[in-house]
């Protein structure tokens, strides 16, 4: 289950013959993706087991899960632009259904990414499936 928005990244990773020209993809994402205001950068926001600074606030509308983020590392900030395309917008009671492995498997992300990168993105995966459960059961 993803958003026609991830299915929409999905399809331009798949015309990306290489890894590089998907690392650059990843990459470009986080620089069109907002930055997160310095004031919401704490520690409540920071998301544990990720070896860059990595920030995930979470915002829930009207049953539908947001977030904004942000990172040091650029390819990070990519990765949480990435997050976005798969979870934004969706109704909180389904985030736990997305199976995001199986979906950032299909922009071939996993096989190239370090362990400490894989690492950190299972760390965010947790954290937003983690805030959607919390909002749903309030």
């Amino acid at each position: 289950m993803a958003t026609e928005a991830f299915n929409d990244l999905a399809e331009t990773f798949e015309f990306l013959d290489d890894w590089e020209d998907r690392y650059r993809h990843v990459i470009e994402l986080g620089k069109a993706f907002p930055p997160m205001e310095d004031a919401l950068k704490v520690p409540a926001t920071k998301v544990q087991g990720c070896a860059s600074q990595v920030w995930i606030q979470p915002m829930i509308d009207g049953g539908r899960y947001d977030f904004q983020g942000d990172s040091d590392a650029m390819i990070v900030k990519g990765l949480i632009a990435v997050l976005h395309t798969l979870y934004a917008g969706v109704p909180v009671a389904d985030i736990a259904r997305i199976d995001a492995p199986a979906e950032l498997a299909r922009l071939g992300l996993t096989d190239h990414l370090s362990a400490q990168r894989s690492n950190g993105l299972r760390s965010m995966v947790e954290r937003i499936q983690k805030t959607a459960a919390e909002a749903q059961a309030r």
